[in-house]
């Protein structure tokens, strides 16, 4: 396993890798939509939040020399269900067809502010 790390991504608050490669996949942490800067969720927008959250992970798989397009599967933890259609506007436009295979789980304590998490894996 090699993790994966770079300044210009989210930093690690906690104990664990912003990534890691591990065979013949990337496996990105749960993301939220954090400005890499501030460490701030950008807005209470969950479109907004969707959007940071790929361009936070971008880098990660750059690093790895790979792009959105190699995302294979996608976790999606959503504070309230009812946001579902603004996080799926949000994830077409971030991402192409044919879309990863994706499972949805709602009504989760996300960190303070965040209304969208995101767990990635990527196949090199």
């Amino acid at each position: 396993m090699d993790p994966i790390y770079r300044e210009d991504s989210v930093s690690r608050a906690n104990p664990l890798s912003q990534a890691v490669k591990s065979h013949n996949f990337v496996f990105v942490s749960g993301q939220t939509g954090r400005d890499p800067e501030t460490r701030e969720i950008v807005s209470a927008s969950v479109s907004e939040q969707t959007h940071q959250i790929f361009s936070n992970v971008a880098p990660l798989l750059e690093e790895a020399g790979l792009s959105l397009d190699d995302i294979v599967r996608i976790t999606v933890y959503l504070e309230d269900l009812d946001d579902k259609d603004e996080f799926n506007q949000a994830y077409q436009e971030a991402l192409s067809e044919p879309y990863p295979a994706r499972a949805v789980i709602g009504g989760n304590a996300l960190s303070p502010g965040a209304k969208v998490e995101l767990e990635i894996t990527a196949e090199l």
